[in-house]
């Protein structure tokens, strides 16, 4: 069967392949009169889907099902119907949105969404059923907040900002334009704030808010903890995936990647266009540098300088962590070899007495 018909993808918006290397801004090899129904990855590809395939996937590309596929711009020949560009990977992107079905949004403010006071809604809002907006909040144009949403007081929204159900918004959280904040999300929670004296745990107050600037993602289940004075930031461009935890007054740059289950501790401060790989973890009040990549699982426990790639427990420069990782693989090796060294040693000694 054809995989484009169960695609969801497939909403009847078929294209011609020339149409579609003109969207996309590629250089078309192949019959441009090819309809196109689908697009989606190279294993459910079929023939009339359109793939994209990168290094080392090229040749599982080409013994797939699919009527297409979009190459680098390199690839001379294939065994299909190709559209070279620059991106594979952006142009599959911009042909997923093109065919995608948008969800269909009724605008409006529900009947069981409670409202406070002096509450500001922009033009063309959605904010479906049990919604609760606190009293001062205002909420930009075109926003969108699916069921269950809380936004405490005091709190500002951007425009065209999407928030999906059951998220959170404590009080006095700033959201920027057009951020997308998925479920069960948790933005603003108290900062883990203590004073031990005589053995007990009193709690100090958090009273910073959360700012988080334009174009930002905020994955399922995050959670964003409120500063205790001040502001835990995340600047604009900045993508974070589900489970990950931001203390208190954390930084974070500009365009940053962080990945699921990373932890970013309190106080630390963050460049930008910094990649955290998943499972992650800093200690709290340091800094670390702009262009920076830690590779999964790394353990930060100091200030990392700009542009550096790191790795392990604790976090050191990649090509050291893979040295120590191939020295340890020969400590087996190197212990027989001692044990075996000590047998002969013994010998020798009691043979020479």
């Amino acid at each position: 069967m054809d995989a484009s018909v169960n695609n969801p993808l497939n909403n009847s918006r078929q294209k011609r392949l020339a149409e579609i290397a003109e969207i996309i801004g590629g250089v078309l090899v192949g019959d441009g009169d090819t309809l196109i129904a689908g697009v989606t990855n190279i294993e459910d590809a079929g023939q009339n889907d359109i793939t994209f395939a990168v290094p080392p996937h090229l040749e599982k590309a080409a013994a797939a099902e699919a009527g297409a596929v979009i190459v680098p711009a390199d690839v001379e020949s294939f065994a299909k119907p190709i559209i070279r560009v620059q991106n594979p990977r952006a142009a599959f992107a911009k042909l997923l949105e093109i065919f995608t079905p948008p969800v269909k949004v009724e605008r409006g403010v529900h009947p069981t969404a409670v409202i406070g006071e002096n509450v500001h809604l922009g033009e063309n809002v959605a904010v479906m059923p049990y919604v609760v907006l606190a009293d001062n909040v205002v909420l930009g144009d075109n926003c969108v907040l699916y069921p269950h949403v809380y936004v405490g007081e005091d709190s500002t929204i951007g425009n065209d900002t999407l928030i999906y159900a059951n998220v959170t918004l404590r009080e006095r959280s700033q959201i920027g334009s057009r951020v997308i904040i998925h479920s069960g999300a948790s933005i603003g929670s108290d900062g883990f704030g203590f004073v031990t004296t005589g053995g007990k745990h009193h709690k100090v107050p958090q009273v910073g808010n959360v700012v988080i600037e334009d174009d930002v993602e905020v994955g399922a289940n995050t959670a964003i903890d409120r500063a205790a004075t001040g502001s835990t930031i995340v600047r604009q461009g900045t993508k974070i995936d589900n489970l990950v935890h931001l203390a208190h007054n954390v930084v974070i740059g500009e365009d940053c990647f962080l990945v699921a289950q990373t932890g970013i501790a309190g106080s630390t401060k963050v460049g930008s266009h910094v990649t955290f790989a998943g499972q992650t973890g800093s200690t709290g009040h340091i800094t670390i540098g702009d262009n920076c990549v830690f590779a999964a699982r790394s353990g930060i426990i100091g200030n990392i300088d700009s542009g550096s790639f790191c790795a392990g427990f604790p976090a050191r420069p990649h090509k050291e962590w893979l040295r120590s990782e191939a020295a340890l693989r020969k400590v087996p090796d190197l212990l027989k070899k001692v044990r075996d060294l000590e047998k002969r040693l013994a010998e020798v000694e009691k043979n020479g007495d």
